[in-house]
């Protein structure tokens, strides 16, 4: 896609920023401060919705649109919302007027509402041009471009020279040597080198040095970053025509044959391109420059004659075919680096980080530029020791932005693991290993999985209001997910209307408290708050949690910078199946034997919160799908304040009728369930079963309550 050029008549009211793909279906809201949210009919009209105004009824129409806003901060003479940019096919833009903006838009010198511009044109609003500009693609080889596209070229290599070639290596690169007619010399500098070397002018490059900081810190997203260095990267560089942040993605290798070291452009990206000036007409980058570079991990300097490198009389390369094909120049000769007008050398920054793997920061200029100025001296020392300058310079501000974006990086993988886990356990880990501590495990876990009740009926009655009822399920999963990051839980994964979550792993939980105990405090109080603001009218859903503890297998899963972390396991699925069962038996929160037989081990105050006393009830024995082995289920019940409960007698008599059920004494059995209050949904499930067999039991009967999928 094309780059967007906005220039003032100063250095200081400029910015160069490429245009969103067109596959992206996003605008560009241009003004001093615009905002993201606008309406349009499709027509080139917009109005403002991002303070929730409405639109008139008499007015046609609008759809809603997330633009992205490029501020123009520098010229009064731009309304706050100026100008939407649309991007269409064939690398041609749409302009249109906001209603908003005071000022005209010229275009071809006359005032224009709406039209369309190609790569080479540019309108202005105020004192500032806008230029739509083509990036720069890569120089590459064509294949049989030439009778001799086998022919190695020749290229002095950045080797470490002997003794009696140079004698401070600290203080100069590893090669130097004037261009041979046709030749490119090529140079490497050694980090090491670099950083025992002084600047010419250190006042200047520190005073750019430390504004740096505050301008990556400052920037709010990557687009911003990349043209705030490259700007100060042509500050710093007063001889640069043009600088580049370039990517190479996963999978792109060099060849390291003296033929052929580029890589194929399509394995190359460029994120950010600035000029000195608005020319549209920018140089492509040389990939073999950039693969030399990510080659050999050292900053790489190319110098070439461009005399030399088959000019024509304009001093323009008329070989040079950009993205459509190599450059072969008029000689025949297959050399294929940046040798444009005015530009005969360029250097390559790699930057050292995870967080930048397959960057290199691209730098091109003349040495005319270079070399202005100085007085006396020999023209090839002087172009080396200015250049050793300007890469010694690049290779700081690699290294700053390197260091920046991972520590941001990390950051962000901080902040993404606190939705998974607990404060204490962040704390707790804080400055070790995550792969050592991530990396799955096999550990007795307490698993619970919640669900919301009532999702396929709201989601029927809200089909007009999706976003409504996302915004519920959100505020009633972020309940759920509350109490389980409070108890120190990890939040295992999400289920569209479900969540699941497990106690016991990475650590174990502070003050010495059992994950048992942690996950049926979490369930306790997650199902009291959702049932209150149901009762409450706050909420249309209801919760159903089950809770099974055993061993399991815990950790990471997927990628460094995509965690996600989750169990599994049988006791995994018999906590989803026991969830599934509280649907059929109308409970909140069902638990199986291993976690009910702890809480009624552990002292009575442990499993007390100040808000309501906790209980558990029998419900016999089930076998749930997938797993054959009869399972000892029990209800845990949660007494909130307005709701009734059963009383303890009536848990007793309850218990009663579920031994005389599971021995086969249905008679008595529904005797005594029809003694419990008729709102109890638990009794309903053993009373249809008995009715079912007219109150006598299969002569099968081993006792079990089987349940299918």
């Amino acid at each position: 896609m094309p780059d967007l050029i906005a220039q003032s008549g100063d250095r200081e009211g400029r910015w160069r920023r490429g245009m969103p793909e067109l596959s992206a279906g996003r605008d560009v809201l241009l003004g001093r401060e615009p905002r993201t949210s606008f309406a349009s009919d499709g027509k080139g009209t917009y109005a403002d919705t991002s303070a929730g105004k409405a639109i008139a009824a008499d007015q046609p129409q609008r759809r809603h649109v997330a633009a992205i806003p490029w501020a123009v901060t520098w010229d009064a003479s731009i309304s706050r919302h100026h100008a939407v940019l649309t991007v269409l096919e064939g690398d041609r833009v749409r302009v249109s007027k906001d209603p908003r903006g005071r000022n005209p838009i010229f275009y071809r010198g006359q005032p224009r509402e709406s039209f369309v511009l190609v790569p080479g044109e540019h309108f202005v609003i105020g004192q500032t041009t806008f230029t739509l500009a083509k990036r720069p693609g890569f120089t590459v080889e064509t294949p049989g471009s030439s009778k001799d596209s086998n022919k190695p070229i020749s290229v002095r290599r950045g080797l470490t020279p002997s003794s009696d070639e140079v004698q401070d290596t600290a203080q100069s690169p590893d090669w130097t040597s004037p261009p041979a007619m046709g030749e490119v010399t090529e140079m490497a500098f050694a980090a090491s080198s670099l950083r025992k070397r002084n600047f010419r002018d250190t006042q200047t490059r520190i005073d750019l040095l430390a504004r740096l900081p505050d301008l990556v810190n400052g920037s709010l997203g990557d687009e911003e970053l990349y043209a705030r260095v490259t700007d100060v990267l042509l500050r710093a560089t007063p001889a640069a025509t043009a600088v580049a942040i370039v990517k190479s993605t996963p999978g792109s290798k060099s060849d390291s044959t003296s033929n052929s070291r580029a890589s194929s452009n399509a394995l190359l990206e460029v994120l950010h391109y600035d000029v000195r000036n608005s020319d549209p007409q920018a140089e492509d980058v040389s990939t073999r420059l950039v693969a030399a570079t990510l080659e050999r991990r050292d900053s790489v300097l190319h110098l070439w004659d461009a005399t030399s490198l088959g000019r024509n009389p304009s001093g323009r390369n008329p070989s040079a075919q950009g993205n459509d094909g190599g450059s072969q120049s008029d000689s025949g000769s297959d050399v294929e680096y940046t040798s444009a007008a005015n530009v005969d050398w360029a250097f390559c920054v790699p930057l050292r980080s995870d967080a930048c793997r397959g960057w290199v920061l691209y730098v091109t200029g003349s040495r005319a530029g270079v070399l202005r100025g100085d007085q006396g001296g020999d023209d090839s020392d002087g172009l080396i020791e200015r250049l050793s300058d300007d890469v010694k310079f690049a290779e700081v501000v690699g290294s700053l932005v390197s260091g920046i974006r991972q520590a941001n990086q990390f950051q962000h993988r901080h902040a993404a693991m606190r939705r998974f886990f607990a404060p204490v356990v962040l704390d707790a880990i804080a400055g070790t290993d995550s792969e050592s501590w991530l990396k799955p495990r096999e550990c007795d876990l307490s698993v619970m999985f919640c669900d919301l009740r009532g999702f396929s009926r709201t989601s029927e009655v809200h089909s007009d209001q999706l976003l409504l009822l996302l915004e519920q399920v959100s505020s009633a999963l972020g309940v759920m997910t509350k109490h389980i990051l409070e108890t120190e839980g990890v939040i295992g994964d999400f289920h569209g209307d479900a969540a699941m979550g497990f106690w016991g792993w990475p650590l174990p939980l502070s003050g010495d408290i059992d994950p048992k105990v942690a996950a049926t405090l979490a369930a306790a109080k997650a199902a009291a708050c959702i049932r209150r603001d149901y009762v409450g009218g706050e909420t249309e859903f209801r919760c159903g949690i089950g809770i099974a503890s055993g061993p399991a297998v815990a950790g990471r899963i997927g990628t460094v910078d995509q965690v996600k972390v989750t169990a599994f396991g049988p006791v995994v699925n018999l906590a989803s199946r026991l969830e599934g069962l509280t649907k059929i038996f109308g409970v909140e929160v069902l638990l199986d034997e291993v976690t009910a037989s702890r809480l009624k081990q552990y002292d009575e105050h442990a499993v007390d919160d100040a808000e309501f006393s906790l209980s558990l009830r029998y419900l016999g024995l089930v076998r749930v799908a997938g797993i054959q082995t009869p399972v000892e289920i029990h209800q845990l019940v949660v007494p909130v304040d307005g709701q009734p409960t059963l009383t303890k007698a009536e848990l007793q008599q309850s218990r009663q009728a579920w031994d005389a059920f599971i021995a086969g004494d249905w008679d008595n059995a529904y005797e005594l369930l029809h003694r419990l209050p008729a709102w109890d949904r638990p009794k309903d499930v053993l009373l249809q079963k008995i009715l079912q067999h007219h109150r006598v039991a299969p002569p099968d009967w081993d006792g079990v309550l089987t349940f299918q999928k």
